[in-house]
C-alpha cells in the first residue's frame, strides 16, 4: 500500500511545479521532499520525476498518480471532519495562505487566539498571492486562504469554495512631502495622470488594479518602479521617486517624507477568506474564521 504522506508530497510538486516550492507549502526541507518522492519512486517501481535543467519535471505516470492523489486527499479531509465533529473540538492540522499585508496585519492576532482555543490544533502559513491561494484551496494544497480583491479586478473563485466576507481595506495615495498634490484634501484621479508610479509587479492583483483605473482616466500608467514589498515601496515614495496606492491594512506608520491622501473616486480593496464547502461543518475551519473575524472588527482600516 502506497504511503499517504508520499502522495502528498508528490501532488504538492504537481501543484507548485517544483521540489522547493512544494518544501515550503508542506513546511518541510526540499531534501525532505525529494526523499519522499525517491521512496514513492521505489515503492512503485516508477520514475516520478525527470531532471529538467536546474529543475524537475513529472512524467506522465507522476500526473496520473498526482491526480488520484488528489482525490484521496478529499476522501481524508472528509474522515478528518467526521473526526473533529465526533471529538467536537478543532485538532490535526490547518495550513492558512494569505496575502502579505493580509498575514502581517491581521494574522498575528488572529493566529496567536486560535492557538490558545484550540491548543491541540497544528496551523500553519503560507504567504502567497490571491490568485495561486484560491487554486491551492480548491486543489485541497491549504484547508483556508485569506485573500483580496478589487470590484473592478475581482478574483475568480472556482467552484466548491465558500467565502466569508470580512469587509473592505481602504487605499490611499502616498506622496512625498513636498509634492503639489500634499495640498488636496482629495485627490481625483485625474489629477494623477502623467506621473510616474511605484507599484508590485505584473500579475499581482493590486499592479492589475492599478492599470485598469489608469487606462479608464485616460492613460497608460508609467510603472517605474517594480517591487513586491509595500514597506520598500513607501521607502522610495519617501526618497521622492514617485507615487504609490497602497492599501491601509499591515501599511503600519509612514515615515515624515510621507504624505497620505484620500482619491476620488476612492480605491478599496475587498478582504475575505475561502475555503472548501465540503470542509464548511470542521471545527478548525469554523474556529479560524470566528479568530478572523473578531480580529478584523477590532482593527481601524
Amino acid at each position: 500500500m502506497m504511503d499517504l504522506g508520499r502522495l502528498r508530497a508528490l501532488h504538492a510538486v504537481a501543484v507548485h511545479g517544483s521540489v522547493g516550492r512544494a518544501a515550503g507549502a508542506l513546511g518541510f526541507t526540499p531534501s525532505a521532499v525529494s526523499q519522499q518522492i525517491a521512496k514513492l519512486e521505489r515503492e512503485t517501481r516508477t520514475v516520478l520525476l525527470e531532471r529538467q535543467g536546474r529543475g524537475v519535471v513529472l512524467t506522465d505516470a507522476a500526473r496520473r498518480l498526482a491526480e488520484t492523489a488528489q482525490q484521496l486527499l478529499a476522501l481524508v479531509e472528509q474522515a478528518e471532519v467526521t473526526l473533529e465533529e465526533q471529538r467536537g473540538q478543532a485538532v490535526g492540522r490547518l495550513l492558512i495562505a494569505a496575502f502579505a499585508t493580509g498575514a502581517r496585519g491581521l494574522l498575528p492576532r488572529a493566529l496567536a487566539d486560535l492557538r490558545e482555543r484550540c491548543p491541540e490544533l497544528d496551523v500553519r502559513l503560507l504567504e502567497t498571492d490571491p490568485y495561486l491561494a484560491a487554486e491551492l484551496v480548491a486543489r485541497g494544497e491549504v484547508d483556508l486562504a485569506l485573500v483580496q480583491d478589487w470590484p473592478t479586478v475581482p478574483l475568480s473563485v472556482p467552484a466548491g469554495l465558500s467565502r466569508l466576507d470580512l469587509g473592505p481595506d481602504p487605499v490611499d495615495l502616498l506622496l512625498p512631502a513636498g509634492d503639489p498634490l500634499t495640498e488636496l484634501a482629495v485627490v481625483p484621479v485625474a489629477r494623477l495622470l502623467g506621473r510616474r508610479w511605484i507599484s508590485v509587479p505584473p500579475g499581482n492583483i493590486c499592479h492589475d488594479w492599478l492599470v485598469r483605473t489608469m487606462r479608464e482616466a485616460g492613460e497608460e500608467p508609467d510603472v517605474v518602479y517594480q517591487v513586491g514589498e509595500f514597506e520598500t515601496q513607501i521607502a522610495l515614495i519617501d526618497a521622492g521617486l514617485g507615487l504609490g496606492l497602497v492599501p491601509r491594512l499591515g501599511r503600519g506608520p509612514l515615515p515624515a517624507g510621507v504624505v497620505a491622501r484620500p482619491v476620488e473616486p476612492e480605491p478599496s480593496r475587498r478582504v475575505f477568506a475561502l475555503w472548501r464547502s465540503q470542509a464548511s461543518r470542521r471545527p478548525a475551519i469554523t474556529a479560524a474564521l470566528t479568530a478572523m473575524r473578531e480580529q478584523w472588527d477590532g482593527l481601524a482600516v
